[in-house]
């Protein structure tokens, strides 16, 4: 981050600061529960999780060779 300009880190900051004071207000906010169905203990809650995981792993992966491709290149040249 040292490319950057003082103006430009600052101003950085002070979004990333008013991001995090925005977001806390309404996480305050939330009032109790709605008194909705209670789940059952014995029974285990079903979540795909490997769909969505596996497919931003592949992703990741296919994002990392291209770039290792693309500093492989620039060093060659």
């Amino acid at each position: 981050m040292n490319h950057f300009s003082p103006a430009f880190r600052h101003f950085l900051g002070a979004a990333v600061v008013g991001l995090l004071l925005t977001s806390i207000q309404p996480a305050a906010a939330q009032g109790p529960g709605s008194g909705g169905p209670v789940p059952d203990p014995t029974d285990p809650t079903a979540v795909p999780i490997d769909g969505g995981a596996s497919l931003l792993l592949a992703a990741g992966a296919a994002y990392g060779l291209k770039k290792l491709r693309q500093r492989r290149t620039v060093r060659q040249s």
